[in-house]
């Protein structure tokens, strides 16, 4: 890997085209080196992973109105297909794309990557298998294209901060859509670089989309940016030029947006002819709920043998880090993340409330979890307001850890009872983490698909997908058309509700 130094240079600089970071990401993804075996297995892991979220979601409000914007944008000839319906039923890539990533991303359950920003890197996938299908492409140019994706935003995330200006991290990720499709499509530098501008230029939203009452847009954002991003490298294709330099220029995303004129960001990148591997630093979610929340999930699973009564507990402390303190805990000072009557995504980004539900359940299930009369159980609302949150270096400084083996996410727990007795626990990391006590394996994602899937597919259609997922880098263009969960007839809810495209 070599770092790149990464600040904003006048317009009479006249920066030149291959010392910009847009050029730099370009090119590492025009880099075709050979994908070791290992890069493979995981993709296959996140298309499983994705699939089995995505498949869990197909009747819930936002993926319902999601797939009616798609489906009215059909077309007859090669088109994409949407999950949970016939391959035979065919739309434009980005509405598939848009209809898909909803789906993937409703229930806050896929993977994750933390570093100086957030991102969920698995969100780029249905962009580029979205493409795949429409343009005919095989496995073999999916798991290229899938690979530069997290490529590029893996290293981002490492470098560049967003969340600190209260920029969504979609800024991230709309580059990173935008560099997957064109390396799925094989695209020279020059298209690339053009695409990968115009996809940051056009993604800048703030995160009020996670803050006080949190939306179902939350679910929207990466399908926006997949959106945004197919169309960027479209245009970029028909030899259009983007603004530039994006990210150093003197009006650019950092001049105004970021850290200023004065900034100096590094950005990690592996060198020519260095194999892309940033997937394997990545970590999906056994809990449906923030990542943040994962490790400390899993100790309130173990916390709550040593409490006999909750009703006798005086108060519970979290110790964390800034991250978690400031964006899921008693640090964002949201109203909301105390409210048994806020929605599912804010919950999902309360960090008292998770701790409370599972040390009082001893379980987490992505439904019954956040269940509105889970919520407001006159016990569990007591508690929750018992919790509070508060930052320590040494989680902050686990957090940013460069070693991905050291890299933590968890968090001590002090649970003060009324009568005096103090219990306390820490965890650094969720179980499922890579460098966790039982990392996520094969047979984990497979098992979690059949938790998410086996009440709504049969064990053919089962058997049938994950026999394709895992013979990824071999499947047919027709395959990878394929490449769908299939939802038992009359399984898959319409939407009564008409908009503009019907």
């Amino acid at each position: 890997m070599k770092n790149h130094e990464v600040k904003v240079y006048p317009s009479k600089y006249g920066l030149k085209k291959e010392d910009q970071l847009a050029w730099k990401l370009a090119a590492l993804v025009t880099d075709n080196v050979p994908i070791s075996k290992e890069v493979e297995a995981m993709v296959i892991n996140r298309i499983i992973d994705n699939a089995s979220v995505a498949v869990a979601s197909l009747n819930r409000e936002p993926i319902i109105n999601a797939r009616a914007q798609a489906l009215a944008h059909a077309r007859t000839d090669k088109g994409a297909s949407i999950f949970g319906l016939s391959s035979d039923i065919k739309v434009h890539a980005e509405w598939a794309a848009w209809a898909n990533c909803v789906a993937v991303r409703e229930l806050d359950y896929h993977d994750t990557y933390l570093a100086a920003d957030y991102s969920h890197p698995g969100d780029s996938i249905p962009a580029v298998l979205a493409v795949a299908q429409q343009l005919g492409l095989g496995g073999e140019a999916l798991l290229r294209g899938i690979v530069a994706s997290y490529e590029v935003h893996v290293n981002l995330v490492k470098g560049i901060c967003l969340h600190e200006h209260k920029i969504d991290h979609v800024a991230h990720l709309c580059p990173a859509q935008a560099a997957g499709v064109c390396a799925l499509l094989g695209l020279d530098t020059e298209t690339t670089y053009q695409a990968i501008q115009q996809a940051l230029h056009v993604s800048i939203s703030t995160r009020q989309s996670r803050k006080g009452e949190i939306s179902s847009w939350k679910a929207y954002v990466p399908a926006h940016g997949a959106k945004l991003a197919i169309e960027a490298v479209d245009r970029a294709m028909r030899g259009e030029g983007s603004p530039s330099p994006i990210y150093e220029g003197e009006d650019s995303v950092i001049a105004w947006i970021l850290d200023g004129p004065d900034a100096n960001y590094i950005v990690p990148l592996p060198e020519k002819g260095e194999e892309k591997r940033a997937i394997l630093e990545t970590y999906t979610k056994e809990h449906s709920a923030e990542y943040q929340s994962q490790a400390l999930i899993d100790l309130a699973f173990r916390m709550r043998e040593k409490v006999s009564d909750f009703s006798q507990i005086k108060n519970i402390l979290i110790e964390t880090s800034h991250h978690t303190h400031y964006v899921i805990g008693t640090g964002a000072n949201d109203p909301q993340k105390m409210d048994p009557n806020s929605s599912r995504e804010t919950l999902d980004h309360s960090i008292m409330y998770i701790f409370t539900v599972a040390l009082e359940d001893g379980f987490w299930h992505h439904e019954k979890s956040y269940a509105r009369e889970r919520a407001n159980r006159a016990e569990t609302v007591k508690l929750w307001h018992k919790v509070e949150t508060i930052e320590k270096e040494k989680w902050t400084k686990l957090y940013h850890d460069k070693d991905p083996d050291k890299k933590a996410f968890g968090g001590r727990v002090i649970i003060t009872m009324i009568n005096g007795e103090v219990i306390s626990d820490e965890l650094e990391r969720a179980n499922a983490h890579p460098a966790g006590a039982i990392p996520f394996v094969r047979e984990n994602y497979i098992k979690k698909f059949d938790m998410l899937t086996e009440s709504i597919i049969d064990k053919a259609e089962r058997d049938r997908f994950i026999g394709l997922a895992e013979n990824l880098s071999k499947l047919s263009a027709e395959e990878v058309l394929q490449l769908n969960v299939l939802a038992p007839k009359g399984y898959v809810v319409e939407s009564k509700i008409k908009g503009i495209f019907g």
